[in-house]
Formats: structure tokens, C-alpha cells, sequence
């Protein structure tokens, strides 16, 4: 057995036991309120019992913040554990016009993990797909590396240059790449008019005040006649959720919209306001697994109403409120302290957005590994059918362009 696998079979058990004693104590602590933390014992017990009896000398240290990243990624891939220095760090980076490699990241399997890259980025130059693993960043290793940590090792200075090791689904091998980094520009929705009365309109991102783009572009194709709408947000995994809302509004005269709420923040209902609303006409989406946080509640929003068919592959899962917790001794956890639920009070970070017409993304995959999850495709030079665009504008130009509505009905919402 080497050393790899005893630390990573140690800090998995550990993890588990720590899943098992909060169950445990939130499961108890309404019958046993004067002592909730009476099973915490076992923990302690179980560290004694590796240190003490496990076949060598274990790195404590390590194997301890192991089974807290575990813990911590077993309810919310998005969450960090930061030690005072990391969150010192943190801190003085946050919000700092920095360069990077224009990569969407979560945590998976104890690695950090690829939502997707910003169109145009390095990194989507590189061909980073989601699903992808960083093995390394600067020559360290990922595994239980805090996520807020990954994405501060990939900023630093423009033109300036960071190692990565990335796993990839198709390669057995990890592949050693160079990024250099650059300031990221976040790409500007694309509006194309056809001359058939559809209004084709590209989505890429959502960050900073893009919604404002996109309105432009909806008044745009109202003002050129435009009669019907695709609204392509593949890889757009980048905006703050509440911008979602903001986007249903422009199409939905009635219904709700949905809703965040968390342990500790009241339930704010999101609805449709008619006197918002601006694009009357049909539209359809088009999402893949790239699609995610703002996009996925406007997404979920007009499938949920019916205002739109959604096609593509189910969505990334990835719409809550980030919260930075201080600890005593100078440490934090960043923790999803609200989450954005759908019409039906799905949690979008838990389901994802499933299209109604569910289709692979053909410019991204080539075949399906054992899980029937679509394979990204390798670099070739031979032109790809865009099988979603297809069929969204087949719906588009159809007689059902609007999930259970006809072209004339929906003009009416």
C-alpha cells in the first residue's frame, strides 16, 4: 500500500466519520438538547485510535484538514476551509483587478474541478471542459486544496506564466500545461438577425452588468421586426444568480420566478412583473453542462412557466449566496449560506436545469463514458453538425415553440 493511498484512504474514513457524527448530532440534537454533543466523542476517539494503532505514524496534521475538506465537499462544492494565512491572503486578493486564466472551478471527487472556461480565455484556448481536474497548480497538489486557494494560486500578474497538471476524461495520463495569464474580458452577447423573423442570440456570460447587453440586444430584435427567439447560454457559467432574475423578468408577465433561502436568511420569492416584461414573442434555450449559476435560474424560471423549451444537456448546478465565516484562531470557512431554488422549490446547485428536449452537445463530445456522460471531443479540423442549435430553431420556427403552446398563444404571454 503506498503512501498516496494510505493518506487518501485515512482522510476519506475520517471524512466519514465526520459525516456520520453531524448526522448523528442533528438527528439527536431535538430529543437530546442538553448535551448535542455528546458523539463528538467517537471523533475524538478515532483520531486516538489512528494515531495510536494505524500501521505508521500518519501526518496528523494533514489527515485532519483532509477529512474537513471531505466534510466540507460533501455538502457544498463550492465551500473552503481557509487557514489564517490563506484568509489573510484571501482577503487582501479579494476583489483585486488581478490576471488569470479564465477558469470556473469547483471541487470533485477531493480535486479541483472545471465548471467551465470563459469563452476566449487561456484556458478555453486550452481547451479546458467541464469535468476536467486539476491535478496540480504550481507544482502542488489539488487534492483537499481549498477552493478559494486554487483560485487565488491561478491569479498573478498579466503576461506571467502558471504550471497545471489537468486530468482529462479521455487521457488516462495527466497533461502539463503552461497559461499565461491575462486579463480576463468577458465576451459580450452575440445578437444575429435572420431574415425569416428569428432572432438568434448568444449568451456567453453574465458577470458585471452584461444583463445590461442582453436587454439592449432584446429591444434591438423587437425593434427589427423579430417575431421568434433562440437564446443560446451555453457556457455561460459566469454572473451572480440574482442576475438570472433579473433576465425572467424581461420575459414573463405572470408566475414566479423562484426563490433563495438559506438556515439563516429569510426566504426572498422572486415573481414576475408584467409592467418588466419585454419580449412577448416565443423563444427557446439552448444549455449544455457549461451552463450554470445565473443562467440556470432564468433557465429553470421560463422552463418551470412553460414560456420556453430548453434544449440541450442538464445544466452545471451551481446558484447560492458565498458567505466568508471567520473562525477564532484566524481561519474561515467560505460556505453557500443561501441557495437559489426553482419555481417547483428545487435547489438549482442540487438538480441542475434538465431540458425539456434533452440532447448532447455534439460540438463537445464524441461518445459517452460508462456513466452515459458525453466525452469531450479531441482538437480536429473536420466541422461539427450543431445538433442544439438545429433543433432549437426547428422548435423556434415550429408549431411548438413554447412548451405547450402554439406560436399565437404564446404571443398572448
Amino acid at each position: 500500500m503506498n503512501r498516496r493511498f494510505q493518506f487518501l484512504f485515512v482522510s476519506s474514513s475520517l471524512a466519514a466519520v465526520l459525516l456520520l457524527l453531524v448526522g448523528v448530532k442533528l438527528g439527536r440534537s431535538a430529543s437530546n438538547s442538553d448535551d448535542p454533543y455528546k458523539h463528538f466523542g467517537v471523533f475524538s476517539e478515532v483520531i486516538t485510535r489512528i494515531k495510536s494503532d494505524y500501521v505508521e505514524e500518519p501526518d496528523m496534521k494533514n489527515v485532519t484538514l483532509g477529512a474537513l475538506n471531505g466534510l466540507l465537499e460533501s455538502i457544498d462544492p463550492f465551500a473552503s476551509y481557509l487557514n489564517a494565512d490563506q484568509y489573510k491572503q484571501y482577503q487582501a486578493t479579494k476583489g483585486a483587478s488581478k490576471a488569470n486564466v479564465g477558469l470556473v472551478l469547483s471541487r470533485r471527487f477531493g480535486y479541483v474541478s472545471v465548471v467551465d472556461s470563459v469563452p476566449g480565455s487561456p484556458a478555453a484556448k486550452a481547451r479546458f471542459h467541464t469535468g476536467d481536474m486539476l491535478e496540480t497548480i504550481k507544482g502542488i497538489s489539488t487534492r483537499d486544496m481549498p477552493l478559494a486557494f486554487a483560485e487565488m494560486l491561478l491569479m498573478g500578474d498579466e503576461n506571467s506564466t502558471v504550471d497545471i497538471q489537468v486530468l482529462r476524461s479521455r487521457k488516462p495520463e495527466p497533461e502539463k500545461l503552461t497559461l499565461t495569464r491575462t486579463k480576463i474580458v468577458y465576451p459580450e452577447p452575440v445578437l444575429t438577425l435572420g431574415a425569416d423573423g428569428l432572432a438568434t442570440f448568444v449568451v456567453p456570460s453574465l458577470e458585471s452588468n452584461l444583463k445590461d447587453a442582453v436587454k439592449k440586444g432584446i429591444e434591438s430584435a423587437i425593434a427589427k421586426g423579430s417575431k421568434k427567439m433562440v437564446i443560446d447560454l451555453r457556457h455561460c457559467a459566469t454572473g451572480a444568480a440574482a442576475e438570472g432574475v433579473t433576465l425572467a423578468q424581461w420575459f414573463l408577465n405572470e408566475g414566479a420566478i423562484g426563490s433563495s433561502k438559506g438556515q439563516r436568511m429569510e426566504e426572498q420569492k422572486f415573481a414576475a412583473d408584467a409592467s418588466k416584461q419585454i419580449w412577448k414573442n416565443p423563444v427557446v434555450l439552448i444549455v449544455n453542462r457549461g451552463t450554470a449559476s445565473a443562467a440556470e435560474v432564468f433557465a429553470a424560471a421560463m422552463l418551470e412557466n412553460k414560456r420556453a423549451d430548453v434544449v440541450g444537456e442538464r445544466s452545471y448546478g451551481s446558484a447560492s449566496i458565498q458567505k466568508a465565516l471567520s473562525l477564532d484562531d484566524g481561519s474561515a470557512v467560505i460556505l453557500s449560506v443561501a441557495k437559489y431554488y426553482a419555481p417547483s422549490g428545487k435547489a438549482i446547485q442540487d438538480t441542475g436545469v434538465v431540458a425539456n428536449y434533452p440532447m448532447n452537445d455534439t460540438l463537445l463530445i464524441s461518445d459517452e463514458d460508462p456513466d452515459g456522460n458525453g466525452i469531450p471531443n479531441e482538437p480536429s479540423d473536420k466541422p461539427k453538425e450543431d445538433t442544439l442549435m438545429k433543433k432549437a430553431v426547428e422548435l423556434a420556427n415550429g408549431t411548438k415553440t413554447v412548451a405547450g403552446l402554439n406560436p399565437e398563444a404564446a404571443l398572448k404571454r
